[in-house]
């Protein structure tokens, strides 16, 4: 039960995530998974995906499909409205976790 309310929280968490690293470099599926198991966040590709796409759909990320070994993958970057989107996230959370960090 608290696995999955904590789950709930962190889903915001993990787009503002995503916004960053796609604003430093294109991403895709798999890397974002590994990444952010390396922060403790598992989620599987069933989870991952469905966000990618409603950012996409957002206007927040722009995909690009690129040819890697015969293999379609799909790339995203961050858009411009991604990237304010980003700098106001980053602010919000700054200040919420200066509320709640003692």
């Amino acid at each position: 039960m608290e696995d999955k309310l904590l789950r709930k929280l962190f889903l915001g968490f993990i787009q503002i995530h995503i916004l960053h690293h796609a604003k430093e470099h294109p991403i895709f599926g798999a890397w974002m998974l590994e990444e952010l198991r390396e922060h403790g966040y598992t989620i599987s590709p069933g989870t991952l995906y469905p966000i990618l796409h409603a950012m996409e759909s957002y206007g927040l990320l722009n995909k690009e499909d690129r040819n890697v070994a015969g293999k379609i993958r799909k790339y995203y970057t961050a858009t411009e409205k991604g990237r304010d989107v980003l700098v106001e996230a980053r602010k919000k959370a700054y200040e919420l976790f200066k509320e709640i960090k003692d």
